[in-house]
């Protein structure tokens, strides 16, 4: 599990998705949240917008992220 430190109250997913270079910009977002499955919390999510808070817990394609 990687632990991705955040600053503010949250981050959107896509900010994780370009963080971790899944993405190159927040527009692909939308295309790479259709043709993967991204889980939060255990709970699948397609939503770009959603907020991560400190604690939340993000699967992308077996790797897992902490947000502290």
């Amino acid at each position: 599990m990687k632990n991705v430190s955040i600053k503010t109250e949250y981050i959107e997913l896509q900010q994780l998705l370009k963080m971790e270079n899944y993405i190159s910009s927040g527009g692909q977002a939308k295309y790479f949240l259709l043709e993967n499955k991204v889980f939060v919390n255990g709970e699948e999510e397609n939503r770009r917008g959603r907020k991560l808070r400190v604690g939340d817990i993000v699967l992308i394609d077996k790797e897992e992220y902490k947000i502290v």
